[in-house]
Order: structure tokens, then C-alpha cells, then sequence
């Protein structure tokens, strides 16, 4: 996200006393801006000499004073609203900053990190940004009568528009709940991990947030909060007035891909079956943590294989968690055993065992289930209803346990040494964010399985040092960042008509085998995140070519001639960066 910073002067500025007509004002956006790096050509352009220092300082300096800074912060979110104030202020440098530290910032600009920003966003968005600098476009569900020129009003750099927003109501913002308005935060990071993780133009980026209301009482009773303090509508009126946002939003921007980001899990099946043939879109948690969770299962299975020749129609998977992001989950790793193993839909379904907090979900529990859980429910239970955790464990003898549960310590140390007892090499992939919901650690789970497990989780863990050996065993992370950046820029340059399911698995599998010869021999599931950018190409790649495949693609003959490697360097020339048209050179407006 590129927000605007703006410095005005006026043109050859008259003393007061000559009243001289007022000149235009001219403007530059936190994209455009320098600070210290602004060359005097263009301080005189602007009005600003004399305004700043003499020093005309280099990218490098300013990146060596900013990392000073915020690495003197005590405390993550203090940090975090350190390098918002700098993504307002210079842009190009605050990517600078992050894309060379990947792995240090995007626990800061993301998880865990905008977790705690979310919950606290209406105590510290004064402080994010400059007067009057927008960090986001807030739509007022009250309030939608003039909503293509509220939609229009968000222009951070002049002359561009978006080709990518991400959008939430902030009815479940990770595992924290309903936040309201507070959720911006989810869409400003998602945004800013497209832009570091694939190279998308911050200047072409739309973070969203459907205020709605909310139904967390505290925040409607907060002095400080900053959203509608009204209650969540009913279904019909959520969905008459959602329908109304997204047709509009399309309206404005009709190539526009919209993501979104951390709906409740009924709306967010139901909004993306609504709208998945009609605008260029995709759920995030439902399928982005279903792709790359997906890509972690395939090189565990392939491991499992290789070295226990564990069969892949032999594995029995529980999920310990049923929202939307565990179902998409269970669906898309379906999918890869029907399609790559020739099972039936019936043999690959009842690979699966959904828990939730009532315990194992069957179809004779004896209470109403939710209608995204029906398909995973079984059927085969012989009326016997199993609730705790290890007794599923002793009843399934699963091969893999996936938490995406939000209930810290699920996966205690009885449950994953029963799960040792069974498994060579027992697959378990903690994967609720953010590390303080998790439903264990990489400690925890290498503690109890004898160093064993075959181990990925949602948010990043220490490595782990082998006290025998001296071994230091590093922990796989399914984050998300390694698919949504790609398939989010391959549709920025394919324009596909939709985002189909077939795009989103080519993209799980294009992950699955980016891995490189070295960090498979280190038993790696994902690749390391200094290479995101390589990835992001592989990711977006595959899903330009099946989109072409599937006759989606609507710049097809521009690119179905290129082969892969030719689509490949396409792809990478593609990628925005902060040093992109000249670091400190006079941007085209002025």
C-alpha cells in the first residue's frame, strides 16, 4: 500500500504585503517522496529549499538509520507503528527496508504483529500516519448513497488506480474475533506482503474494510473506538449490502482482483460461492491456507513415503478445528489424492476427520451442524460421539494431526506421543495464528515425538537444537505469503475472468516443488523466505499457464507463445521495486 505524504509549497512565492494571486500547489505523494534523498532540482521545483537539511543523502543511509530506529523499539508494535509512520511518509524506503528483511519485518507488518495492531487500531491510528494521509478506504454501511465517489476518493498517488484490494468486514480477524473497523489492519498488511513478497505497485493497491457494525460489545462500549457502534446485521441485510459494495466497487474498477480477508466463516463460504463466476476474486483463508497448506501435506507425504513407505491412500487425517479455513483446507488436499492418486471422491473424503468443540463431527452427534461441515461429517462412527482429542487420536490412529482450532495446548504432550506411538514420523501442523493461539509448538511437538515429527505450523517458531546431537532442526511455516502474492499477481498480468479452483491448486503445486535439491535434503517442507520473490514468479507462472489452459485467460494471445522460462522472466521483469524509476529523481507530475 502506497499511502500519500503530502509536502505543498507554492510556486514562486510572493511576500504577504504584494498579495499576489494564489499559485497551484504542488504535490508529492509518500510514493514520490525522498525526504533527505530529494535532489535540490527538485526541492526547487517543490518549494522546499531551505525546508530540509543540506546533507543530500543516499537510499542505503536512510535505510541504515531507519532500521536503527525501529530495531531500538522495545517492543512489536511499537515497531509496527514505526514503520506505518514511514510507509506514509517514503514508501520506496519502507519497502526497501522490509524486502531486504523479509524474515525480520513481516512478523512486524503481519503476523503475529498485526494481530496486536488490530486489537488496539483505534487506540493508535492517529499516531500510523500523517493529517489528512489515508491508510485505507473505510466504507460506512450506513452510508451508501454516494458510494462510487467514496470508492474514488481513495487515490494516495494521483493518476493510478487499483488493480488489486484486499477486503474485510472484521468479523474474524485471525483468532481474536469480531473487531469491527479495527480489521483495516488485516487488508493494509495483506497488501503490503504483495507488494514485498510478488513486486505488485503499491500505488495500484486497495486495502478495504466493510464497516458493519460489530458485535464485540467492549469495542461498542470503547470510548476511543473508531467504527459503527451498532450491532451486525442479519443475513439478508449483510448480503444486500455487500452485493451493493462489491457491484460498485466493480463498477469503479471493473479489472479490479478483490480478496478477501478474514470473514466469519458462514459468510465467508457464502460470499465466495456467490461470487466466484462473477468477479475476479478469491478467499484467502479459505483457499490461499488451503493451497499452502496443501503444498506442506504433499512434500510430507512424499517424505513419509520415500523413507517409511507410507502409501498416500493410507493416510488418515484429523483436523482439530471445522471454520472455513479447515474445510478449504480438507477440500483442497481432496483434491490433490483424486486428482494425483486416482481415488474416488468417496475414498479421498473419508481420508478426513473434522473436530470441532463438540468433538468428532458425525452426522448422528444429535445436534444441527453448520452446513460447511456436513460433507467431512462421518458416518461410520457406529453411534459412538468422541470429544476429547485423545480419544480421537486412539479411535482414528491418524497419520497427521492439523489444528487450525485457535486453542492453544490442543495438542498436548499426551496427544502427540500417542501420535508418535503409531507413526515413524507423525505429521502435525499446528496452524492457528497467531502464536498465542497455536495448538503447540515446534518444542513441544519435537519434545514428545523423540525429535520425530514432521512438523509446519501457521506462525514462526525458534529452531530447535537436538540436545543428543547438537542437530539444529528449523520448523516449517505454512504462511500464506507463499501463495497469495503469486496468484494475486498472476492475475494482475493474465486478467483471467475468474480465479478458478484449478488456478488456485496450480498453484499449491508449483510451491510444492519450488523447493530447491538443498532444502529438500534438510527435510524442508517450504522454501526459505529470502527466495519469496523466485516464488511468488514459480507460484504466478503456473497459474497464468493454467489459466491459459482453461481458456480464462484474457490476454492469452500475448502469452500463450511464451514458455516457461520465457513466462517465467516475464513474470520477474514484471516485479516492482523501491529503487523502480530513479531513487530521488523528479517523479512525472512534477
Amino acid at each position: 500500500m502506497a499511502p500519500s505524504s503530502y509536502i505543498a509549497a507554492t510556486a514562486d512565492a510572493q511576500p504577504p504585503q504584494q498579495q499576489a494571486p494564489q499559485k497551484s500547489l504542488k504535490y508529492i505523494s509518500g510514493y514520490d517522496n525522498e525526504g533527505t534523498a530529494i535532489e535540490q532540482q527538485k526541492r526547487k521545483a517543490l518549494g522546499l529549499t531551505g525546508l530540509l537539511p543540506s546533507s543530500i543523502e543516499t537510499m542505503d543511509i536512510q535505510r541504515r538509520r531507519a532500521l536503527q530506529q525501529v530495531r531500538s523499539k522495545s517492543t512489536m508494535l511499537e515497531k509496527y507503528i514505526f514503520l506505518a509512520q514511514l510507509r506514509s511518509s517514503n514508501t520506496r524506503l519502507f519497502y526497501k527496508i522490509i524486502m531486504d528483511d523479509l524474515q525480520e519485518f513481516a512478523p512486524v507488518i503481519y503476523t503475529p504483529t498485526v494481530g496486536t495492531a488490530c486489537v488496539e487500531y483505534s487506540n493508535i491510528y492517529p499516531f500510523l500516519a500523517g493529517p489528512g494521509v489515508p491508510d485505507g478506504l473505510y466504507i460506512d454501511s450506513t452510508d451508501l448513497t454516494h458510494l462510487k465517489e467514496t470508492i474514488a476518493n481513495y487515490k494516495p498517488v494521483p493518476n493510478f488506480s487499483p488493480e488489486i484490494a484486499v477486503i474485510t468486514d472484521g468479523s474474524r480477524i485471525l483468532g481474536l474475533g469480531d473487531l469491527g473497523s479495527n480489521g483495516i489492519g488485516i487488508s493494509i498488511g495483506k497488501l503490503q506482503l504483495y507488494v514485498a513478497g510478488a513486486g505488485i505497485d503499491p500505488r495500484r493497491t486497495l486495502p478495504i474494510v466493510l464497516d458493519l457494525g460489530t458485535n464485540n460489545e467492549k469495542l461498542r462500549n470503547d470510548d476511543f473506538y473508531l467504527g459503527l457502534r451498532k450491532a451486525r446485521p442479519a443475513d439478508d441485510e449483510f448480503y444486500a449490502t455487500v452485493d451493493t459494495v462489491l457491484s460498485t466497487i466493480h463498477d469503479v474498477y471493473p479489472d479490479l482482483l478483490i480478496q478477501f480477508e478474514d470473514w466469519s466463516s458462514e459468510h465467508a463460504f457464502g460470499l465466495l460461492e456467490k461470487y466466484q463466476d462473477k468477479l475476479v476474486c478469491f478467499n484467502d483463508d479459505i483457499q490461499g491456507t488451503g493451497a499452502v497448506i496443501l503444498s506442506g501435506v504433499i512434500n510430507a507425504i512424499r517424505k513419509v513415503q520415500k523413507e517409511n513407505g507410507v502409501l498416500p491412500k493410507d493416510h488418515r487425517i484429523v483436523f482439530y478445528g471445522a471454520g472455513s479455513a479447515a474445510i478449504g483446507v480438507a477440500r483442497q488436499i481432496q483434491e490433490y489424492f483424486q486428482s494425483e492418486f486416482g481415488m474416488s471422491e468417496d475414498e479421498a473424503r473419508r481420508v478426513f476427520w473434522i473436530v470441532d468443540s463438540k468433538g468428532l463431527v458425525t452426522l448422528n452427534r444429535g445436534d444441527r451442524l453448520a452446513q460447511h461441515k456436513i460433507y467431512f461429517a462421518r458416518n461410520d462412527n457406529q453411534d459412538q460421539q468422541y470429544k476429547e482429542l485423545i480419544d480421537i487420536v486412539n479411535y482414528v490412529k491418524p497419520t497427521a494431526l492439523i489444528g487450525l482450532s485457535s486453542t492453544p495446548g490442543a495438542f498436548n504432550a499426551k496427544v502427540l506421543s500417542r501420535l508418535a506411538s503409531i507413526n515413524k514420523q507423525p505429521i502435525v501442523f499446528p496452524l492457528s495464528n497467531p502464536a498465542t493461539q497455536a495448538e503447540c509448538t515446534f518444542a513441544e511437538a519435537m519434545e514428545a515425538t523423540e525429535n520425530r515429527v514432521i512438523f509446519a505450523s501457521g506462525t514462526a517458531f525458534p529452531s530447535y537444537t537436538v540436545q543428543s546431537t547438537g542437530e539444529v532442526r528449523i520448523p516449517g511455516q505454512g504462511n500464506n505469503m507463499y501463495i497469495f502474492p503469486g496468484l494475486g499477481f498472476a492475475g494482475v498480468l493474465a486478467k483471467p475472468t475468474m480465479i478458478s479452483d484449478g488456478m488456485i491448486y496450480s498453484a499449491s503445486k508449483a510451491l510444492a516443488d519450488s523447493l530447491t535439491s538443498e532444502e529438500l535434503s534438510q527435510g524442508w517442507l517450504y522454501p526459505s523466505l529470502i527466495r519469496i520473490r523466485q516464488v511468488s514468479a514459480i507460484v504466478a507462472a503456473a497459474v497464468i499457464e493454467q489459466s491459459i489452459k482453461e481458456g480464462l485467460c484474457q490476454r492469452e494471445q500475448e502469452l500463450k507463445s511464451l514458455s516457461h522460462k520465457e513466462l517465467l522472466d516475464y513474470v520477474t521483469s514484471e516485479m516492482w521495486t523501491p529503487t523502480q524509476e530513479g531513487y530521488g529523481s523528479l517523479p512525472s507530475s512534477i
